[in-house]
This record gives structure tokens, C-alpha cells and sequence, in this order.
């Protein structure tokens, strides 16, 4: 499955910017920025961009998203574009102290990949298997160039939102991949005393991975990080499944801050 894999950044055009100084600030090529935003006919002319356009390019590195901030934006709009809560991107980012004060061109890391559309995919398709709605995938993609419900094009990168609850984000596995004994389950949490939970269940309700408790990096109210690695207690019986992640209610054990994420097995 095509995910970038390497940094990618989410700008806004600027009045005055054109395709190269974007390239020279941020990173990537001319060449790379026109095919990842669809900068061509018959969507535009091409190289023609216009300010409040919103533009990704990808640059070798370790796997990121991070959204620039523009003029006027606040925390609630980024937030809502990733559809997540202002708690967890003020937490992702440690620097951000106030929620209420963010900079223009201040890099923010959000709960996103970047997919590149291939041949054959649409946007319905994309969004079931990576476990999102089509209204959370256009929000995400807002203001962008060459996206619209019903025509999309090879080599166009798309930002997709990672699930997440107010409390939780899984940066990785990714939703869509497949999940084998001894890869890393990594993220950020927000957890009574830092205490979060994880299982893996297949698609006949087979429970690969019995619940398991995971030890963050910090408990609340601040967020910690963590990274274990997924282990199996049964055999998948299924090609398919859901990673669990989430954490109970110290009062009555109920289950908290669910984040679902489909896999393969």
C-alpha cells in the first residue's frame, strides 16, 4: 500500500508564493509538488497555485505529518481538519503551552499519513480501508487542488486522518497494514496513572491478543508516550482484524477512550 513514507508537510499558499519557493523553504521538487496536488490539467493550469490553496509536499525522513500553520488559524480549525480534539494535538506538541496561542509558519505534528492514489482507487474504497468516513477525508483535504468526491488522480497524495479519541493516538501500526508478531505498537496517551490497554481481534472474532496493559511514559493529566511490541497469544484465523486501544474507568471498569484501527493479519 502506497504511504509515504518520509516527512510530510501540510501548507497554505501565500499571497506571492510560487511552486519553487515553496519547494526551497519547505522541501520536495517543483516536479513532486505538481503531481502530489494535482497542479496540472484539467484541473488547473499548469504550475498555477492561488493563496489559501492547501498544498502537501514529502521529504525523505522519518515518517510525519506536520501542518504549517497560516495566518488567522487557530488550534479548534487544525484540530477539526484532522478530526481530533485540541487536548491531543496540544499534547502530540509539547511547545504549544497555550491552546489559545499558535504562530503563523509554526510546525505542528498532527495524527495523519499521507496515501498516494493509485489506479483504480476511489474515494469511498480508500476511506473504508482506512476505517475514516468520505466526510472526514474531504474535511481533511479541504482547499486542496484536485480533490472532489467523485475524480481523483494516480500519483495525488492524499492526507487521511488517524483514528483517535480525545486521550489516544497510534502512530503506529497504521490503519490498512498488516500487523505480524513483533512489530512496534507506538503512540500517545493520556491515562490514569498511565496505564492503557491494548488487544487485537479478527475478523471471525477470534482474539489474537487477549488484553494487555501497556505502561505510557507519564499518567495524567499529562500525555506520555508508548511503545511496546505486539505480541500473540492465539493465531489469526482471518486475514483481517482490529487493533484495540484504550483504557478502563478506575471507578467501574468500564471501557474508555476506545481507538479502533483496521489491520491485516
Amino acid at each position: 500500500m502506497p504511504i509515504v513514507n518520509g516527512t510530510s508537510f501540510i501548507y497554505t499558499v501565500q499571497q506571492g508564493d510560487t511552486l519553487y519557493s515553496i519547494a526551497t523553504s519547505i522541501g520536495g521538487t517543483v516536479p513532486l509538488l505538481v503531481e502530489a496536488n494535482a497542479i496540472y490539467p484539467p484541473v488547473t493550469d499548469p504550475y498555477l497555485i492561488y493563496p489559501g490553496q492547501l498544498l502537501v509536499t514529502s521529504t525523505p525522513g522519518n515518517r510525519q505529518v506536520n501542518h504549517i500553520v497560516s495566518n488567522g488559524e487557530t488550534l479548534n480549525q487544525i484540530s477539526r481538519r484532522y478530526a481530533t480534539s485540541v487536548d491531543l494535538i496540544q499534547g502530540i506538541n509539547h511547545q504549544v503551552e497555550n491552546p489559545d496561542l499558535i504562530y503563523p509558519n509554526q510546525v505542528l505534528q498532527v495524527p495523519a499519513l499521507i496515501y498516494v492514489i493509485e489506479h483504480g482507487d476511489t474515494l469511498n474504497t480508500i476511506a473504508y480501508r482506512f476505517g475514516v468516513s468520505l466526510s472526514t477525508l474531504l474535511e481533511a483535504n479541504r482547499q486542496r487542488p484536485g480533490i472532489s468526491p467523485d475524480v481523483i488522480y494516480p500519483g495525488y497524495q492524499l492526507i487521511i486522518p488517524l483514528p483517535t479519541s480525545n486521550n489516544i493516538a497510534v502512530f503506529q501500526p497504521l490503519p490498512g497494514t498488516v500487523v505480524q508478531e513483533g512489530q512496534m505498537l507506538e503512540g500517545i496517551a493520556r491515562a490514569f496513572e498511565g496505564t492503557i490497554l491494548y488487544q487485537i481481534v479478527d475478523q471471525n472474532g477470534q482474539l489474537v491478543k487477549r488484553e494487555t496493559a501497556i505502561q505510557t511514559s507519564a499518567g495524567a493529566p499529562a500525555y506520555g508516550t508508548f511503545s511496546t511490541a505486539i505480541a500473540f497469544d492465539l493465531q489469526p484465523t482471518a486475514e483481517a482484524g482490529e487493533l484495540w486501544v484504550y483504557t478502563r474507568s478506575p471507578r467501574d471498569g468500564s471501557m474508555q477512550d476506545l481507538v479502533q484501527i483496521r489491520i491485516g493479519l
